[in-house]
């Protein structure tokens, strides 16, 4: 497998391409991966309402993340990216710590039915079939698992970090967002300390830095991003 973090000797082409989007939390957790890994990429920030054509040819379904690694191949699922830059280097043992992410069970919960709670209580607006604080305890179900984990161990699968963390993370601040004050005076106390303490972390500040939107023919992008 190709050396993805050596010094690129024959240009920028040379390393892997991270199409993303700061906010998106799956975004999020791919940079997460990639920056915790040490592996070097071009970060290329898109507008979503205003995809790029390199984008779009790199994967059609324009979602983000998406990788395109050296040699050209495609990775457009953001726990694939992860494990791709885990599997590359991995120093405290993120992957050892926690099951397979496709089919670990925690973070499926996560991606599936407390994903569609989010975006119900999110937007809510969308959805006025229920008002947005019936969204809401629909998505704590999530939270009171993820509370009873945490008050016996200071992660989610035990007492080291491990990709279940970054993996979830993202998804619990953008829930927490919503309603600050709320969450901040709900039942779950472990869960806000652990919310904490990544959005405190030097890795998850050092991947939030806001970038101006890519585009092939703009001056501005003369130079890449080297994320």
């Amino acid at each position: 497998m190709p050396d993805q973090t050596g010094p690129d000797k024959t240009g920028i082409d040379q390393i892997p391409v991270l199409y993303s989007f700061r906010r998106c939390p799956y975004a999020i957790r791919a940079r997460l991966a990639i920056r915790y890994s040490k592996l070097r990429v071009e970060l290329r920030e898109v507008d979503l309402k205003n995809k790029p054509a390199q984008l779009l040819l790199a994967s059609p379904k324009g979602t983000v993340p998406v990788l395109v690694c050296q040699n050209k191949t495609v990775i457009d699922e953001s726990l694939d990216i992860m494990s791709w830059a885990l599997e590359h280097n991995d120093p405290q043992n993120w992957l050892v710590n926690s099951e397979h992410a496709k089919t670990d069970p925690l973070i499926l919960q996560n991606d599936t039915l407390f994903k569609v709670n989010l975006d119900h209580y999110k937007y809510a607006d969308r959805f006025p079939e229920l008002p947005a604080h019936s969204y809401r305890q629909q998505g704590e179900i999530f939270l009171k698992q993820l509370e009873q984990r945490l008050s016996k161990q200071a992660f989610l699968t035990g007492n080291s970090a491990s990709l279940t963390d970054i993996a979830i993370f993202p998804f619990i601040r953008q829930f927490a967002y919503v309603d600050m004050h709320w969450f901040e005076t709900s039942p779950y106390p472990e869960l806000r300390n652990w919310l904490a303490r990544w959005l405190e972390s030097e890795l998850f500040l050092s991947i939030m830095h806001k970038h101006l939107y890519w585009q092939a023919e703009s001056k501005e992008h003369k130079k890449p991003i080297i994320f």
